[in-house]
């Protein structure tokens, strides 16, 4: 054999080895078909493929966060609201989603549009804006149980923006504002009584202590001269007052 024959056949050697060779990742496995028959699952590191009979598929074990596009929702009290989402999930069998579903990523992300739409339209709008979490764990164990059989698990739902009609909004803020209101009567009220028990405590402590009634009145005082004003209005108590009162009339008899 000629020299030139022996680098073409040392060169098509050399092509074959490289196309036989590969590397995978440690997040990547390698499903092998044989002639079109599944010969097993391979990876990470280097693996070895026989060259024209041997074809692998490769597939990712990382999480993959999808995005749900915005769907349109009749709630179960007829409110047309606009709801978007986000489905984390990763394959944990890659020879189920290689064999078991022809495309496990647009078949995932269109299973999770029609999930929603189920799930969202059986729930209320108070629910659907109160109980997010709830909801969001339904999804999750729908999806989950409905992508097992394709080796895919969902570890989690997240419903992003719930997009309300212009009118449902005002409606809402009419009745957060007369929650307010409400909250802010009944907090009003509850000072008003809780002063009013307050005040009768004091009176009753009052009438059987009169000398509070006095010492009250010093420290009102002290009060009113503390601040800075011109004229200083001081009220009497009526004991003070009581004993002129009465020698007023005897003084008038005896002149007549």
């Amino acid at each position: 054999m000629s020299l030139s024959g022996v680098v073409t056949v040392i060169i098509v050697i050399a092509v074959l080895l490289a196309s036989a060779l590969r590397v995978l990742n440690e997040y990547e496995r390698a499903v092998v078909f044989r002639l079109g028959r599944l010969l097993s699952v391979k990876g990470p590191g280097l693996i070895i493929l026989w060259p024209i009979i041997d074809r692998m598929t490769k597939i990712s074990l990382r999480l993959v966060a999808l995005d749900v596009p915005t769907q349109d929702i009749i709630t179960r009290d007829n409110v047309s609201v606009k709801v978007n989402a986000v489905v984390y999930f990763r394959v944990v069998d890659s020879e189920k989603a290689v064999i078991q579903v022809e495309d496990y990523f647009y078949a995932t992300g269109q299973l999770s549009q029609t999930s929603l739409r189920a799930i969202l339209g059986q729930v209320e709008l108070d629910e659907l804006l109160s109980e997010r979490e709830k909801i969001n764990h339904e999804l999750q164990s729908l999806l989950d149980k409905r992508t097992d059989p394709w080796g895919i698990k969902v570890s989690n739902v997240e419903i992003k923006h719930v997009d309300l009609p212009s009118d449902m909004q005002r409606a809402m803020a009419k009745q957060a504002e007369a929650e307010r209101e409400r909250r802010a009567k009944v907090i009003n009220a509850l000072g008003e009584f809780q002063a009013a028990e307050k005040l009768a405590e004091a009176a009753e402590i009052i009438e059987k202590r009169p000398a509070a009634l006095t010492l009250r009145y010093l420290q009102t005082i002290r009060e009113m001269s503390s601040e800075s004003t011109t004229n200083t209005i001081i009220p009497l108590p009526m004991d003070l007052i009581e004993p002129f009162l009465k020698a007023l009339p005897r003084r008038n008899d005896q002149n007549s």
